[in-house]
């Protein structure tokens, strides 16, 4: 008897009025007042549900998605978007009376009186979209007389509120369709690899089934049970009239074959470090240390954010492919490129078979660049403190004096040129563009070498200070990151300005305003117009007749660049210009040389596909 007073309480609830709803009960009380429930919770919470965060490319390109809150897999699909198949699918089988009731459905409600007196439990619920779109967002499961009362309330009023449409959509979006999946879109995407409007009448039944329950019905572990259900979906449909017996046949008769896909992450190599600028964007604009950047940065993966970047899709693929096609397996690389006029990273990589969360060699990987460094540490410093002619003529020989010890410790005057070359006396541009080691230790030495570490300091080289320096860096023997290396070398795309290059161009919230954006910064003028015109000619000469002319790029306009080899021939770079990119590539073993790559050029090679 309980349980038929308790029905009849409900029946009889909604078939009176609704507005003695306002303060029939404690319950009620408890639901605030339906105005409160809507101005703080409907509007914030029913109007958007979170989608996944994405990560777009410069030309409008979703390149990766991540899952926002609780590893919530959720891409919003507006209404104008939706199958009609799943429309009707959900209707016909959740609430077919949908179009025509408030929110609640009284001839529902008396059934499941009927039917829970007779069981003396509450076995049915009579429960419509409208409701069932409250229990999942305002309320719990729970089976008790007091929920349902809510229940109703709540899904009046919203029916008060948002159109029938309104609320069909919200609904599709916001269900669970097992496996992380949230809302029709998602679940299209994760068990098919397909757009809710690509789907088949047929696939759109099979979905249909899931959400009723997902773990007996879960198409990587129960798709027989899936497809059972698939059926009576189907049926359904057709006593609704929403499909002819043609199309239930044929839909029936379909075979459902899963392609599960995960997240999209198209370009790990670049994506992976545009997570990591994101935090380093939040510190400048909020003025946060690094853990509170990263809690901050979660938050906004919860809600669903658009990360827009300069991503060149098509270079990208370009520059991680190079490495496969000049690279043998057991050699690694990794390469980064800017867009010189609006000093934009467009494009990196890692080097082979790179998967998200990888070390990121790009970044983080601390490699001699050889001769690539001389440019930053001696010939623009020395340019910029003596206003010399690059027809300046220098010595270019090793002295004869030299002690073992002397040459085993690179000391001033006693290492070899490549190939033990002794031109004798040479220009600065014939020692620059032939790469020889011995007027460079020279130049370095008569204008200081804190002199010349001075002017590296804005480039903020994580290893530059990491111990004492002697007349050896002059042969680039410091560790440096591609990632270093690139963002110093753009440096003589703009008349020796510099400003750091950066991949996000802007961060949207779910209503596409922007949140963050990087601030305007000045460029700092690291050396003079006059020096950074003479470097960009020594450069030219380089690939012209010198030390990388192996490069053929043909272009217009500018092309300019320095080789680099470290010491026994452990890496190879390559980093330089045209009037559009600035590059930077290096390969390596983690253990062992590359001379037996020497020959072949790999740096510049990629380096030349990466700027093509």
């Amino acid at each position: 008897m309980k349980t038929f007073f308790g029905w009849f309480f409900i029946g009889l609830f909604a078939l009176s009025s609704v507005f003695f709803f306002r303060s029939t009960s404690a319950e009620v009380g408890s639901v605030q007042t339906i105005g409160q429930v809507v101005g703080t919770h409907i509007d914030d919470e029913i109007l958007y549900l979170s989608s996944n965060s994405s990560i777009v490319a410069s030309n409008g390109q979703i390149v990766a998605e991540m899952a926002s809150e609780g590893g919530v897999n959720r891409n919003y699909l507006p209404y104008e978007h939706m199958p009609e198949f799943a429309l009707q699918s959900f209707v016909a089988t959740e609430d077919r009376r949908f179009f025509q009731h408030p929110g609640f459905d009284a001839s529902g409600i008396a059934r499941a009186v009927i039917t829970n007196v007779s069981s003396g439990e509450i076995d049915q619920g009579a429960s419509t979209i409208t409701q069932q779109m409250v229990r999942n967002i305002f309320l719990d499961h729970s089976q008790t007389y007091e929920r349902k009362v809510s229940e109703i309330l709540y899904a009046h009023e919203l029916e008060q509120r948002y159109s029938k449409e309104e609320i069909l959509e919200l609904y599709l979006n916001s269900i669970y369709f097992g496996n992380h999946a949230y809302g029709i879109e998602a679940a299209s995407q994760l068990y098919f690899s397909e757009n809710a409007e690509q789907l088949s009448l047929a696939q759109i039944a099979f979905l249909t089934a899931i959400p009723n329950n997902p773990t007996i019905y879960d198409p990587f572990n129960a798709i027989d049970n899936t497809n059972k259900r698939k059926e009576w979906v189907l049926l359904k449909m057709k006593e609704e009239q929403f499909i002819s017996d043609e199309e239930y046949e044929e839909a029936k008769a379909e075979t459902i074959e899963l392609r599960r896909s995960n997240l999209r992450n198209l370009y790990p190599d670049y994506t992976d470090y545009v997570e990591k600028e994101l935090v380093a964007l939040i510190q400048a604009v909020d003025g946060l240390g690094e853990e509170e950047a990263k809690d901050r940065r979660a938050d906004l993966l919860k809600q669903g954010i658009k990360i827009e970047t300069a991503l060149e899709p098509d270079r990208q693929t370009t520059l991680k492919e190079s490495f496969y096609h000049e690279l043998p397996s057991d050699v690694e690389g990794a390469g980064m490129v800017i867009r010189n006029d609006d000093q934009s990273i467009v494009a990196m990589s890692h080097g082979r078979d790179y998967e998200k969360g990888n070390f990121m060699l790009a970044l983080d990987s601390y490699r001699s660049h050889g001769s690539a460094f001389k440019p930053l540490i001696v010939f623009a410093p020395y340019f910029e403190e003596t206003h010399d002619s690059i027809d300046k003529v220098v010595n270019g020989n090793p002295r004869e004096n030299c002690t073992e010890q002397e040459k085993t410790n690179r000391s001033l005057g006693c290492i070899s040129n490549y190939n033990d070359v002794k031109p004798g006396n040479v220009t600065l541009r014939e020692a620059f563009k032939h790469s020889y080691n011995i007027p460079a230790q020279y130049l370095l030495d008569s204008i200081g070498i804190q002199t010349g570490i001075s002017y590296l300091e804005p480039f903020q080289f994580k290893q530059l200070n990491a111990e004492e320096r002697d007349i050896s860096i002059a042969l680039g023997t410091v560790d440096v990151s591609v990632y270093e290396m690139v963002q110093a070398y753009q440096t003589f795309a703009h008349d020796g300005a510099f400003t750091p290059a950066k991949a996000i161009k802007g961060v949207y919230d779910e209503h596409n305003d922007i949140i963050y954006e990087w601030p305007t910064q000045e460029p700092q003028q690291i050396w003079s117009n006059e020096t950074n015109d003479k470097l960009r000619t020594l450069m030219s000469e380089v690939v012209q007749s010198g030390t990388g002319r192996d490069i053929t790029l043909a272009t217009n306009g500018y092309v300019g660049g320095k080789t680099g080899t470290s010491n026994e021939y452990r890496d190879l770079t390559f980093s330089g210009l045209t009037d559009a990119y600035t590059a930077s590539v290096w390969v390596g073993r983690d253990r062992g040389h590359v001379e037996d790559l020497s020959p072949n050029r790999p740096a510049m090679k990629i380096w030349e596909a990466a700027v093509r």
